[in-house]
């Protein structure tokens, strides 16, 4: 039986390998479907080859709720900012926290970097919403793509804003 929410089993990342990049490009794709569908721009191969060009294990990490990967999450790190490249949950975990979740271990990451925290969402996508009602602050906009900050939190709760 799955569990209703993620406090009911707990989130936790663990490392990703190489040979796990086919298994993480299917989770992208079924996560991605709907939302590329509602646009026209749903191509499979493309978004397997656009995943597998820029895929880097050392940044990539499997989301897991109890012991089962319900997802990945890739951060990329910058010199002046963390580039989280992947926040993906398996549509049948959606909606359970576990993606708000994974976003508290990155915040928590970032924060003790005294980094902002940068993403990308698909024009049109829930994750818009998703990332606006985290905190992110909506900073540029692309031809697909809307792009948000989060702002470092101190540890006395003030956003460093550089």
């Amino acid at each position: 039986m799955k569990p209703e929410t993620v406090q009911d089993a707990g989130v936790r990342l663990s490392p990703t390998r190489q040979e796990e990049s086919e298994e993480l490009v299917s989770v992208r794709i079924q996560a991605m479907r709907e939302s590329l569908e509602r646009i026209g721009r749903f191509d499979p191969e493309r978004a397997r080859q656009r995943f597998l060009a820029r895929f880097v294990p050392e940044f990539t990490r499997h989301i897991l709720l109890a012991s089962e990967r319900v997802g990945f999450v890739a951060v990329r790190p910058a010199t002046d900012q963390l580039h989280l490249e992947h926040l993906y949950v398996r549509s049948e975990y959606q909606g359970r926290g576990a993606g708000s979740a994974v976003l508290g271990i990155l915040f928590e990451e970032a924060d003790s970097r005294a980094l902002p925290l940068r993403v990308g969402a698909l024009r049109g996508s829930d994750a818009n919403r998703f990332y606006l009602r985290h905190g992110f602050i909506r900073v540029e906009e692309g031809e697909w793509d809307i792009y948000y900050v989060r702002a470092p939190v101190a540890r006395n709760g003030v956003p460093d804003r550089g």
